[in-house]
């Protein structure tokens, strides 16, 4: 995990591990520092504190979200959580720890500010052939991620990859619009399909449960119907020509 440190002069020190993230989530005090002027929904950054822990957040309040047509109102904080669930299960990593609560604009997602590797040239790097990539490929295909823009994926100092902004995932049409088509069409590693098969069971149990919280019951059943033809066909899936393959602008 990698966030920005915490200030030197300070007592407080950077969580460590993703349960001491999750606790400085949920119950830290938002202190807002500035807004992301290039998010289309209103982004927010800042610092947030508990009595012993200190990082940088990104926090996006539900009211200040943009309506799509596409995507019913309000809802797109929680399907960022949702997405964080997905995630989480995998044991990917993929997205940074996530929560759904209450801040100073009411409530919305807050988010684990991650911080990328500056010596990496993002417009090459996603096209490589990195494990990580390949496992945010496989994420995408399952959470139907269809914004998976060069900007939203962040390679750390640490060779770890991050993916952000998964406010529009979870459609029941098929939306898939990503820069990671590398692996389309090609067989599935058999890590990918481990985890697949792991998802299976995962959806049907607990992790279908809390994503109920923030998703329709439609919504959750195709999810596991996507994992269901993922694993049926064994491979990367294609784009589908239904919908425009690559997100614009693409950074």
């Amino acid at each position: 995990m990698t966030e920005r440190p915490a200030d030197p002069a300070s007592d407080l020190r950077a969580p460590t591990g993703h349960d001491e993230a999750m606790t400085l989530l949920l119950e830290g005090e938002i202190d807002l520092e500035g807004r992301m002027l290039d998010a289309s929904n209103v982004t927010l950054v800042g610092t947030i504190r508990t009595g012993e822990l200190e990082a940088e957040c990104v926090y996006k309040p539900v009211a200040g979200e943009r309506p799509l047509w596409d995507f019913p109102d309000g809802t797109l904080a929680g399907r960022e959580v949702a997405a964080a669930l997905v995630s989480e299960a995998t044991g990917w990593r993929v997205v940074p720890p996530t929560v759904l609560r209450d801040g100073p604009f009411g409530p919305g997602m807050v988010q684990l500010w991650i911080d990328g590797d500056p010596e990496v040239d993002l417009a090459a790097f996603v096209r490589s052939d990195d494990p990580g990539l390949r496992r945010m490929a496989v994420f995408d295909a399952v959470v139907n991620n269809a914004d998976r823009k060069g900007g939203h994926i962040i390679p750390t100092p640490e060779g770890h990859v991050y993916g952000v902004d998964h406010g529009i995932c979870f459609s029941v049409d098929p939306k898939l619009r990503t820069l990671l088509w590398r692996w389309a069409g090609q067989p599935l590693p058999a890590e990918a399909r481990d985890v697949l098969e792991k998802l299976t069971v995962d959806l049907l149990g607990d992790l279908g449960e809390q994503l109920h919280a923030h998703l329709t019951r439609r919504e959750v059943r195709r999810t596991q119907q996507r994992v269901a033809e993922l694993l049926r066909s064994g491979r990367h899936p294609l784009p589908s020509g239904d919908w425009p393959a690559l997100p614009w602008p693409p950074f």
